[in-house]
């Protein structure tokens, strides 16, 4: 089953967006988009709160998730979080379907 996980990033002194900008140039981004499974991976900024960034990353299969978890992309995106000195706030939602009257 589909689901989608937002992770909220947010630092100080603009790090949650350097974070992003950081991901993006390095091409971690679009090598995350490349993995069997991945649905979707865009970040966001806040217009109401400069010092956060939404993460939107959707996942067609826990099993997908679990392969991208393992990957060594995981030890590269940790350490860029290290770096940026960012907190994590996480949700995750099962797919829905819309269902018409």
């Amino acid at each position: 089953m589909a689901f989608t996980i937002n992770i909220y990033y947010t630092g100080s002194e603009g790090s949650a967006r350097k974070f992003a900008e950081e991901m993006k140039e390095s091409g971690l981004v679009e090598r995350i988009r490349a993995e069997k499974g991945n649905l979707r991976y865009e970040y966001f900024l806040a217009t109401d709160d400069p010092e956060t960034v939404l993460l939107i990353d959707a996942w067609e299969s826990e099993e997908a998730l679990d392969f991208h978890h393992k990957s060594p992309m995981m030890k590269e995106i940790s350490a860029l979080r290290e770096k940026y000195h960012l907190k994590m706030r996480v949700q995750k939602f099962s797919e829905i379907k819309e269902v018409k009257r």
